[in-house]
C-alpha cells in the first residue's frame, strides 16, 4: 500500500490542504486538494493582532472537514503548519490548544523564514528553474526566498499580507501610506546585500489568480497555471488598474472571480509595488507553495531538501501509475537514444530533444491502461494533464504532441495548429515523431532486441536480430522525414 501524507496550511486568509501519495521511493501524487477561505485573521489587525471568535470558529469547523477528508483517504501522516495569523496572534494558543484537545491535531506555527524556504524547497524541485527568487504573498506576510543554481540562499519574510494592507490602509483609503509601509518593508532585502534575480516565482492565491486573469486576457492556449510565465512589462499596467478598481463591477470586468474580490485589490498593489521596486522583468507561476515545501523536505530528508540529479517526479509517478511493462518502457528508452544519435546529422536538434525523445518513448504506452484503441489521444492527455511539475509548458506540449503522432503518418500544419505557440516548427516535431514511430516499430513484437543502426547520407541502415513480418511490414508503412530512406539489413 502506497504511503499517503496530508499536508495542512493554516494561512491568514485561506487554509489548504493536499493529500499526496508516494509511488516509489521519490514519486508522488496529488490525490486531494481542499480549499477553505476562513479569513482566521479576520478583524485582527484592528485589534491588537488578537485573534476573534467568529473566524477561530470558522477555522476549526474547517479543520474538522479536513480531517475527515484525510481519514477517508487513509492518511497515515498529517503534518499542520500555522503561518503568520498564527505566529503574530497574541492569543493564538486558545486556538491550538483546543484543536488539539477536541480533534487530536498537532499545529506547528512556523516562523517566517521557515515558511519562504519552504517555498523555496517546492518551487526549486517542481519548477523547471533555477535562479530566481519566489515571492509568496499572503494574507499577513510575503515570503522571499532567493534561489540561485537550484540553491536557496537567504530566506526572508516581510509584515506584507493582502488582509493586512486591507486592514490598515485601504479601508481607510490611505493608499499612499499602503505604499510607503511596503516599500519600507521592502529595504530588508536590499539590506541582505545579495543579488535580486530578474525572475519572480509567484507563489499563492493572489498571484496564481493574477496569472489566471493574464491568461484569459492572452488567450493562452494551455488551461495549465504551473508554469505558467509572462513579462512584467506587458502585464504591470493591468496590476495597477485592477488595485485601482472601484467596485465589484470594475474587478468582474477585469476577469476577477467572486471569490477573489475581498483581496485581489490589496493583491494587485503588494504585487506590482514589489515588481516595480525589484525590477523583475519575468514571473513564473507556480501551482505549489508552503505545502508542498513541507511535504518534500520530510520526503528529501536525507537528500538536502533535492531531488537527485536527472529524477523527474512527474516521469517516475506517471510510469509508476500507468507504465506496462517497466522493461518495455526501459528499452525503448535506450534505444531512442540509439535512434536519435545516429540521425543527428540530418536531424541535428538539440539534446533538450534528445531529452524529450527519450521521456516520449517510455511515457508513450500509459494511455492504453485507460482504452487500448485509443491509447496514443489518452497519452496526450496524460501528459498535458501530468507532467505536473519540473516540465516547461513547451517541453510538455512536445512530449504530448510526439506520443500523439507515434504513428504511420508525420504531423501536418494543421494538425499542431492549435497549440503552434508553444510547439517548435514543424519540422522538429515530424523528426519526434518519426524517431518515435520507428522506435516503437523495432520493437512491435516486444522482443526488445539490440538493433544496430548507420546512417549512409540519406539512408538509414537497419540491422535487426529479430527480422520478422510484422516489424518489417511496419517499418515499411512509416512515413520519412525530408527523404530519409530505409533499409532492413
Amino acid at each position: 500500500m502506497s504511503k499517503v501524507t496530508t499536508i495542512i496550511d493554516i494561512g491568514s486568509n485561506s487554509m489548504r490542504m493536499v493529500v499526496l501519495q508516494k509511488s516509489s521511493r521519490f514519486a508522488f501524487s496529488l490525490i486531494n486538494e481542499t480549499k477553505s477561505r476562513v479569513k482566521i485573521s479576520e478583524g485582527c489587525y484592528e485589534n491588537d493582532g488578537n485573534l476573534q471568535d467568529i473566524p477561530m470558529q470558522r477555522a476549526y469547523e474547517s479543520l474538522k472537514s479536513f480531517l475527515n477528508i484525510s481519514n477517508a483517504l487513509k492518511s497515515r501522516k498529517i503534518i499542520c503548519v500555522a503561518t503568520s495569523a498564527l505566529r503574530d496572534a497574541p492569543n493564538s494558543k486558545v486556538f491550538i490548544n483546543r484543536v488539539k484537545n477536541e480533534l487530536g491535531l498537532n499545529i506547528k506555527v512556523i516562523d517566517g523564514e521557515k515558511e519562504a524556504y519552504f517555498g523555496g524547497v517546492a518551487a526549486s524541485n517542481l519548477l523547471h528553474d533555477d535562479t530566481f527568487v519566489t515571492v509568496d504573498i499572503g494574507g499577513g506576510s510575503t515570503e522571499f526566498s532567493f534561489v540561485r543554481n537550484g540553491k536557496i540562499e537567504k530566506s526572508i519574510s516581510l509584515n506584507i499580507g493582502t488582509v493586512r494592507i486591507k486592514e490598515l490602509y485601504f479601508n481607510k483609503n490611505n493608499i499612499e501610506g499602503a505604499k510607503n509601509y511596503i516599500l519600507d518593508n521592502l529595504k530588508k532585502i536590499f539590506d541582505l546585500d545579495i543579488e535580486i534575480p530578474q525572475k519572480v516565482v509567484g507563489i499563492g492565491g493572489s498571484i496564481r489568480a493574477l496569472s489566471k486573469i493574464v491568461m484569459v486576457k492572452n488567450q493562452y492556449p494551455l488551461d495549465i497555471l504551473h508554469g505558467f510565465t509572462y513579462d512584467v512589462k506587458n502585464e504591470i499596467s493591468l496590476f495597477d488598474r485592477i488595485s485601482r478598481a472601484k467596485d465589484n463591477d470594475d474587478l468582474k470586468s477585469f476577469g476577477v472571480k467572486k471569490d477573489r474580490f475581498d483581496t485581489i485589490k490589496e493583491g494587485a498593489f503588494i504585487f506590482k509595488t514589489i515588481l516595480d521596486e525589484l525590477k523583475i522583468e519575468k514571473v513564473v507561476t507556480s501551482g505549489v507553495g508552503v505545502r508542498e515545501g513541507v511535504y518534500l523536505t520530510d520526503l528529501l530528508r536525507n537528500s538536502n531538501h533535492k531531488f537527485p540529479e536527472n529524477f523527474n517526479v512527474s516521469v517516475r509517478s506517471l510510469l509508476d501509475r500507468f507504465e506496462i511493462d517497466d522493461k518495455q518502457s526501459a528499452y525503448l528508452g535506450n534505444n531512442a537514444k540509439k535512434i536519435f544519435d545516429v540521425l543527428k546529422p540530418l536531424h541535428n536538434l538539440d539534446e533538450k530533444s534528445r531529452s524529450l525523445l527519450v521521456i516520449s518513448s517510455k511515457l508513450h504506452s500509459i494511455g492504453s491502461t485507460l482504452n487500448f484503441y485509443k491509447s496514443n489521444d489518452n497519452a496526450f492527455d496524460f501528459i498535458l494533464n501530468g507532467l505536473n511539475y519540473d516540465f516547461l509548458h513547451t517541453s510538455r506540449m512536445v512530449v504530448a504532441y510526439t506520443i500523439k503522432f507515434s504513428k504511420k503518418s508525420l504531423p501536418t500544419k494543421s494538425d499542431i495548429s492549435k497549440y503552434e505557440d508553444l510547439l517548435p516548427s514543424l519540422r522538429v516535431m515530424q523528426w519526434m515523431s518519426f524517431m518515435i514511430s520507428l522506435n516503437i516499430a523495432v520493437n512491435q513484437d516486444f522482443s526488445r532486441p539490440n538493433v544496430e543502426y548507420s546512417l549512409k547520407d540519406n539512408l538509414l541502415e537497419i540491422n535487426l536480430p529479430n527480422k520478422s513480418f510484422l516489424i518489417e511490414s511496419n517499418i515499411d508503412k512509416l512515413e520519412t522525414p525530408e527523404n530519409l530512406e530505409i533499409k532492413i539489413l
